[in-house]
C-alpha cells in the first residue's frame, strides 16, 4: 500500500499538472512550489522566486515565520479542535487581544474565511433592525467590490461575471458607484439598514477610496441611523501600515470583516463589531464548527504579536511609501507600459496601458522570478509580505525594471 502511494505521489510530482480529480474552477499556473522561507518560494526544480503576491495578501509574515512555526508546533501537540460547545484558553485569550487592539470594538466572531466574515456582517446588520421590530434589511454596496463567493456575497458584489449561472441573486442589496456620495444618498430608502464597503478594492485593481468619501459615509449612517460595515478582508491586518484600514481613514465603522493576513496562511476569518451593532447576535442565531479552534487561535496570536511589535507597522508605512515612490519613477521611465501606480502601504497596483495585456507582464515577472497578482482594470497587484525590507523591495524593483526592458 505504501509503495503504491509513493508511486502515485511520484507520478503527480513528475507530471506537474493539476489533478483531474479537482473541480476545474481554478486555472493554475505551471508552477509547483514545494518550500517557502521568508519572502521567497522554491519550486520543485529549486528555482527561487521573490513572492510579492503573498498568497493574495495572506502570507503577512512571509513563509514559515519562526514565531508561527513555533506556535503551530506547540499547539499541535496540545489541542486542535473541540468545537464551540466548550471553552478554550486559546480562544478567550486571542479574542481579548484582538478586540482590545482594535480600540473601537467590543465583540468578535471567528470563522474560517473572508466570505464567512462578510456573511456574519450581513446577518448582523439585518438582525440589528429585526430585534428592534423595524423592517429594514437593505444594504448599500458598491460597484467593483469583491466580497466573496457565497450566494450572499456575490449578490452583495453584484458583479455579472460572478452571478452568471447562479441567479436569482439574494435580494436586499443596492449597488451604487464607488466613490459617489450622491448616489449613496439617493439609494437610501426607509428599508435601508446599512452600508457595506471595501474601502480599498483589491480584486478590482487596487482602487483606494478617498478619505473624505469614507468619512461622509460615516456621517450619512449617523444621520439615518444605519450601520457602517467595512470589508477589510484584503486591506486589513497591517497591509496599509495600520492594523486596520479604518485607522488610515480616521473613521470608526460599526462592523468590520477581516481574514487573509489575520492567520498568516492559516485559514481564519473574523467579524468585529461594537456592542451596539452586535446586540441582535444572541445565542443560536449564528455559529460555526471550526471557527476559533485552538490551532487557528494560536497561530493568529503569533501573527498579531509580530504585527503589534515595535515599529513593525511603522516600517510597513515607510517601506510602502518608498516602494510606491520608486514604482512611480518606473512609471515615468516606462510610460509606454505603465499608466498609473495605485495603493497604500504594501497594497500596491500598477495599471498597464491598454495596448498590453497585464497577463503578459505577470508572465514576464514570473520568468524573472517575481510573483505578483493580476487584477481587474488591467492592473497588476503587488502585495509583499509585511516583513519585506528595503533590500527585498530593491530586488523586486530590479526584477520589474528588467522585465519592462524585455517587454
Amino acid at each position: 500500500m505504501q509503495i503504491l502511494q509513493a508511486k502515485f505521489q511520484l507520478q503527480i510530482f513528475l507530471t506537474m499538472i493539476t489533478s483531474p480529480k479537482l473541480l476545474p474552477v481554478h486555472k493554475r499556473l505551471d508552477l509547483n512550489f514545494v518550500k517557502g522561507q521568508g519572502v521567497y518560494l522554491f519550486d520543485d526544480k529549486n528555482n527561487k522566486y521573490l513572492d510579492f503576491s503573498s498568497g493574495i495578501a495572506v502570507n503577512a509574515l512571509g513563509h514559515c515565520h519562526p514565531k508561527m512555526v513555533e506556535a503551530i508546533t506547540n499547539q499541535s501537540n496540545k489541542l486542535w479542535h473541540v468545537s464551540n460547545i466548550f471553552i478554550t484558553n486559546e480562544l478567550n485569550f486571542y479574542a481579548e487581544k484582538l478586540v482590545t487592539s482594535s480600540k473601537i470594538f467590543d465583540h468578535v466572531f471567528f470563522c474560517n474565511s473572508g466570505a464567512e466574515a462578510i456573511e456574519c456582517a450581513i446577518k448582523m446588520i439585518r438582525r440589528f433592525f429585526y430585534v428592534k421590530n423595524q423592517k429594514k434589511y437593505r444594504i448599500i454596496t458598491f460597484k467593483g467590490a469583491f466580497h466573496g463567493r457565497t450566494i450572499a456575497t456575490i449578490s452583495a458584489s453584484a458583479k455579472k461575471k460572478y452571478l452568471e449561472g447562479f441567479e436569482p441573486a439574494l435580494q436586499g442589496f443596492d449597488n451604487v458607484e464607488f466613490g459617489d456620495i450622491e448616489a449613496v444618498k439617493k439609494a437610501i430608502t426607509p428599508e435601508t439598514a446599512g452600508i457595506l464597503i471595501e474601502p480599498i478594492q483589491g480584486e478590482e485593481g487596487i482602487r483606494v477610496s478617498d478619505k473624505k468619501f469614507i468619512q461622509q459615509l460615516r456621517k450619512i449612517c449617523d444621520e439615518h441611523e444605519l450601520l457602517l460595515a467595512f470589508d477589510e478582508v484584503q486591506c486589513g491586518m497591517g497591509r496599509t501600515g495600520h492594523l486596520f484600514a479604518y485607522d488610515f481613514y480616521e473613521t470608526k465603522p460599526d462592523i468590520i470583516s477581516t481574514a487573509k493576513g489575520i492567520g498568516g496562511g492559516f485559514p481564519l476569518g473574523a467579524c468585529l463589531a461594537t456592542k451596539n451593532a452586535s446586540q441582535g447576535m444572541t445565542y443560536g442565531v449564528h455559529g460555526t464548527t471550526y471557527g476559533g479552534n485552538p490551532l487557528a487561535m494560536a497561530v493568529a496570536n503569533a501573527v498579531l504579536d509580530v504585527i503589534l511589535g515595535d515599529n513593525f507597522l511603522g516600517d510597513v508605512k515607510i517601506n510602502g511609501e518608498f516602494f510606491k515612490k520608486e514604482l512611480i519613477n518606473l512609471q515615468n521611465k516606462f510610460s509606454n507600459i505603465i499608466s498609473e501606480v495605485r495603493g497604500v502601504g504594501f497594497m500596491l497596483g500598477i495599471k498597464i496601458n491598454e495596448s498590453i495585456e497585464h497577463a503578459v507582464i505577470v508572465k514576464k515577472f514570473i520568468d524573472n522570478k517575481l510573483l505578483t497578482v493580476p487584477a481587474s482594470d488591467n492592473v497588476i497587484r503587488i502585495l509583499p509580505p509585511l516583513i519585506s525590507t528595503k533590500k527585498d523591495i530593491l530586488e523586486a524593483l530590479d526584477k520589474i525594471q528588467q522585465s519592462l526592458h524585455e517587454i
